[in-house]
C-alpha cells in the first residue's frame, strides 16, 4: 500500500510515497535504454517485522529485447558475486546456496496435493480449502478474492516449507497473479514472472513485461473494480505507464530485490544496516 504524506505548510493536499521506481524505469525502456537499474528506497504502508519495514531499500533492474530467463541468470550470478566479494573484504558470510528452480503448481502439489491451475474460480477453491484444510481460517467468501485464497493456501502451506530450501526460483504463477507480467504463449494459464526465495524468505520479484496497452488497462479495471468492492478503495489510473505502453514498450524483463534482505541472506545478519 503507498504512503501518504501531508503537505509542510498543513495544507489538505496529500501526497504519496513511491512503492517502486517500476513506472518511470519503464519510460526510459520505452525511450530506447535497454539495460538499466535503480537503487534508492521504497516505501511500503504495511506491518512492520523482522521481514519488512516501511522504508527500505530495492534495487530494481530491467533487460529491454530479453527473457525473464536471462533474469533470472542474473539472479545467479550477483549471488556469487556478492558472496565472493564479502569473503575478499574479510565479512563473514554464510555458506554458499545452490540454486533450483521449481514451477508453483508443482509446489501446490507436492505441499497441498492439488492442481492450483485447476481451480482457477474463486467458489471452487474456497470450497475445497473449507473441506480439505481445516486449520486455514477462512473470512466469508463474499469477502475473499480468488488472489486471497491462493495466498491463504501458500503463506500458510507452503511457505514455511520454503525454509528448508537453498536459492529456490519459483515461476511461473497463475494467470490470476500475472499483474503487469504477459502470459506464457504455450500455456496461458500461466505467466512469466519468478520469485527467489532464499531460506524462506522472499527476496525478489521478476516480470517478463506486459507490453499490450489494452490488456493491461483491462487487468487494471478488473483489479480496480475488485479492490474497491472488498476494501472500499479505488486505485488511481497509472497514466505514465499507459503513456510509456502507448509509446511502444519493447519486449523486455524486470525484477526488484529487496536490498536489506539479500544482506541477511549473505550474512546471517537479521538487521545488517543496523548492526
Amino acid at each position: 500500500h503507498p504512503m501518504q504524506v501531508s503537505a509542510k505548510n498543513g495544507g489538505q493536499n496529500l501526497g504519496y510515497l513511491h512503492t517502486s521506481p517500476e513506472f518511470h524505469m519503464k519510460e526510459l525502456l520505452a525511450a530506447g535504454f535497454d539495460k538499466i537499474f535503480n537503487l534508492s528506497y521504497c516505501f511500503r504502508d504495511e506491518p512492520f517485522s523482522d521481514q519488512h519495514r516501511p522504508q527500505f531499500l530495492m534495487l530494481e533492474w530491467y533487460r529491454g529485447a530479453s527473457h525473464y530467463d536471462d533474469i533470472a541468470k542474473d539472479v545467479e550470478r550477483l549471488y556469487h558475486f556478492c558472496h565472493q566479494r564479502l569473503l575478499e573484504n574479510e565479512v563473514a558470510v554464510l555458506e554458499k546456496k545452490k540454486f533450483t528452480t521449481v514451477t508453483v503448481a508443482e509446489l501446490f502439489q507436492e505441499y497441498c496435493q492439488l492442481d492450483i491451475l485447476d481451480f482457477n474460480q474463486s467458489e471452487k477453491l474456497y470450497r475445497h480449502i473449507e473441506k480439505n484444510f481445516n486449520d486455514i481460517p477462512l473470512p466469508n467468501f463474499e469477502e475473499t478474492s480468488w488472489d486471497d485464497l491462493f495466498f491463504l493456501l501458500f503463506l500458510n502451506k507452503i511457505e514455511p516449507q520454503l525454509l528448508l530450501k537453498n536459492n529456490l526460483l519459483i515461476k511461473e504463477y497463475p494467470a490470476q497473479l500475472a499483474a503487469l507480467s504477459r502470459l506464457k504463449q504455450s500455456d496461458p494459464r500461466v505467466c512469466e514472472r519468478f520469485e527467489w526465495y532464499c531460506c524462506g524468505l522472499e527476496m525478489a520479484n521478476c516480470f517478463g513485461e506486459l507490453t499490450d496497452l489494452e490488456e493491461q488497462k483491462n487487468r487494471f479495471a478488473l483489479q480496480s473494480s475488485e479492490k474497491e468492492k472488498l476494501y472500499g478503495y479505488q486505485l488511481p489510473e497509472p497514466t505514465s505507464f499507459y503513456n510509456s505502453l502507448k509509446k511502444g514498450l519493447p519486449e523486455s524483463s524486470g525484477i526488484a530485490l529487496g536490498v536489506e534482505r539479500f544482506l541477511k541472506v549473505l550474512t546471517g545478519i537479521e538487521n545488517p544496516f543496523w548492526e
